[in-house]
């Protein structure tokens, strides 16, 4: 077998240390993104057998407790939610995922030894995402139990070394021993499939699961998504903090300030505040930031966050048997 894993019988699950880790079905798990992931995909995801993310970036503490309350409600599976450690009132954020007593943390964005072994003294098991092998060690070495290597295909923020997902997963996988999870540029059972070829317990998907009617963003937004075609998305804001979205009149004026070399202060002004918000979540397509993966010109449709598992499964265990018949 060309992974680490094993079916049950029929294939309707599947065994290894992502699955045991999380107590999943399938090692299929949901990308925490603003905007777009509230507590109805993230239940939605986990009662259809992965792992569900509830992305707290662009969330107010208050508004983060509401959504936790709410998923335990819908699902009595594990589900997650993802902290990126940069946010102002992070503090806050790790008191109410204490309190709710999340099972699993998604942590991004900041230095995982700050909160590790807080979580994990309450339980709970800690994920760190990554964009290099160097700091999927400094990970492991913080103490999470698993690392998320995701590609510079990947939509929303990504990692300044331009590291491809069929890259930075062999890279990763020789550095560390914890489960690795592969995120950027997957969207499907075969690409899920090629991540776990080359050394990946599990995927992530976000593009994929925007494109579904429980996601929180915009219809607008996700509309867009599925119009993309090839090239339709870049990583821009290279200097300031690097971002794949995309491109519309925000992006041509972002273009047009990086030609005439502007400061730091001036694209900080440009971009402003809740851009992101602006275009994902109130469906301003031509000045909002439209954060998305180069995936999405393979998305062509909206359909339910199960329909989504189910057949992202489906197509991986066909490719598992028939790799080479399309």
């Amino acid at each position: 077998m060309l992974f680490d894993g094993k079916f049950a019988a029929g294939g309707e699950s599947f065994d290894n240390r992502i699955t045991q880790l999380f107590g999943i079905k399938y090692p299929i798990i949901q990308a925490g993104m603003i905007w777009a992931s509230g507590w109805r995909l993230a239940s939605a995801v986990s009662n259809a057998g992965g792992l569900g993310i509830i992305g707290a970036g662009s969330m107010y503490p208050e508004v983060l407790k509401e959504h936790v309350q709410k998923c335990k409600q819908a699902t009595d599976k594990p589900f997650a939610v993802n902290l990126p450690l940069l946010y102002p009132d992070i503090d806050k954020h790790i008191a109410i995922i204490l309190e709710e007593k999340v099972p699993i943390v998604f942590t991004s964005a900041g230095n995982p030894k700050t909160w590790t072994s807080t979580l994990k003294e309450h339980g709970i098991t800690v994920v760190h995402v990554v964009s290099s092998a160097k700091f999927a060690k400094k990970s492991e070495e913080a103490g999470v139990d698993a690392v998320v290597t995701e590609g510079y295909e990947a939509g929303g923020h990504n990692g300044r070394e331009e590291t491809t997902t069929m890259c930075l997963i062999p890279a990763v996988r020789e550095a560390i021993k914890i489960p690795l999870i592969a995120a950027g540029g997957i969207a499907t059972g075969r690409s899920m499939l090629a991540a776990m070829a080359l050394g990946a317990e599990a995927v992530q998907l976000g593009s994929r699961f925007v494109c579904t009617p429980e996601a929180s963003s915009h219809d607008a937004f996700k509309q867009s998504v599925i119009e993309a075609a090839e090239g339709d998305t870049i990583v821009t804001l290279k200097r300031l903090t690097p971002v794949r979205l995309i491109k519309n009149h925000f992006y041509d004026q972002v273009k047009e300030a990086e030609e005439k070399c502007a400061s730091m202060q001036e694209l900080m002004d440009l971009l402003g505040r809740a851009r992101a918000k602006k275009g994902m979540f109130e469906g301003d397509l031509s000045e909002g930031e439209l954060e998305i993966g180069q995936v999405s010109s393979i998305i062509n449709e909206i359909k339910p966050a199960a329909d989504v598992v189910a057949e992202v499964w489906q197509e991986f265990q066909s490719a598992v048997r028939h790799p080479f018949t399309y």
